[in-house]
């Protein structure tokens, strides 16, 4: 985390940490934590990371998201029980505000660092970035589509499960980026 750190500082002026108002269990918000991997200020240009290289992301940003190494800080998130390992991702408010009542079970247990849908829409930034119109994808497709895959673990919340989708999201980062260095 260190290492991280100096290269955030080094690369871009701007603090560490990204925080974001997310919502938790119970429709409750709390302040997700991430490395911060955009320009400050870059969340009033649009909140919707679009395409492969956002003109916003910085240099370190890129390598700390292909990595998935951003999330790390939510390990503290995980500490202070505002999140779970495994477990729905939190979404902001604006979104969780257009969940249909069936939707809203996603915020009956704790949110996670991955789920099925992280695993499954590792890509979502490649999806939106060919996109003619990115909010409106992530809205009618995407949105619902991630909420049935957390409907699968909340359905069947076994320790099995739980470390299957651990055990998933690694492979996938690592089989992922292996997979993009070759391209």
């Amino acid at each position: 985390m260190l290492i991280i750190t100096v290269l955030i500082l080094v690369d871009s002026r701007g603090g560490i940490f990204f925080c974001q108002i997310r919502v938790g269990k119970n429709g409750k918000d709390f302040r997700l934590i991430k490395f911060r991997t955009m320009a400050t200020g870059a969340e009033q240009k649009g909140g919707l990371t679009v395409g492969t290289r956002d003109s916003r992301i910085t240099r370190i940003g890129c390598f700390l998201r292909k990595y998935k190494l951003d999330e790390i800080p939510q390990l503290i998130n995980v500490l202070i029980s505002d999140m779970s390992m495994v477990g729905p991702r939190p979404e902001i408010r604006k979104y969780v505000e257009m969940y249909s009542d069936e939707q809203k079970k996603v915020l009956s247990v704790r949110p996670g660092m991955t789920d099925y849908a992280s695993i499954e829409y590792m890509n979502e930034n490649e999806i939106l970035g060919r996109s003619t119109d990115p909010e409106r994808t992530y809205i009618e497709d995407i949105m619902p589509s991630k909420i049935k895959l957390n409907m699968k673990f909340i359905d069947n919340p076994t320790i099995g499960n739980y470390f299957s989708i651990i055990w998933k999201t690694a492979i996938s980062i690592f089989i992922s980026r292996l997979y993009s260095s070759f391209s």
